[in-house]
């Protein structure tokens, strides 16, 4: 459910769990958030054991928020509360063992 005042887009607010999942690998499920011209939103849960398909290659610069969970990023362990910043042209394939949900913004060029 997407949340509009005064008929602009000036805010968009909605519930996560209220935006239909989308598999994009097995035991990795993605929720699209609203987006503007600036930067894009998401929401990854990650199932026990799951790890990116591939290595991840940022063409802009990239950040992610650990909700829950914990993520292995670049032989780090990031518990919940852990903020990630992604420089444009850096690479990553993270992997939780537990089970794992983290928001992340990518800014647009």
């Amino acid at each position: 459910m997407i949340f509009v005042t005064q008929e602009t887009d000036a805010v968009q607010i909605v519930h996560v769990d209220d935006i239909d999942p989308t598999e994009v690998a097995p035991g990795i499920v993605r929720r699209r958030l609203p987006a503007t011209a600036w930067a894009r939103g998401w929401v990854y849960d990650f199932a026990p054991g799951a790890q990116w398909p591939e290595e991840d290659v940022h063409e802009t610069e990239e950040r992610y928020y650990v909700v829950s969970g914990e993520f292995i990023d670049h032989g780090r362990r990031l518990a919940a509360g852990s903020y990630v910043v992604f420089a444009p042209g850096s690479t990553h394939r993270p992997r939780t063992e537990t089970g794992a949900r983290m928001i992340g913004i990518t800014l647009l060029g």
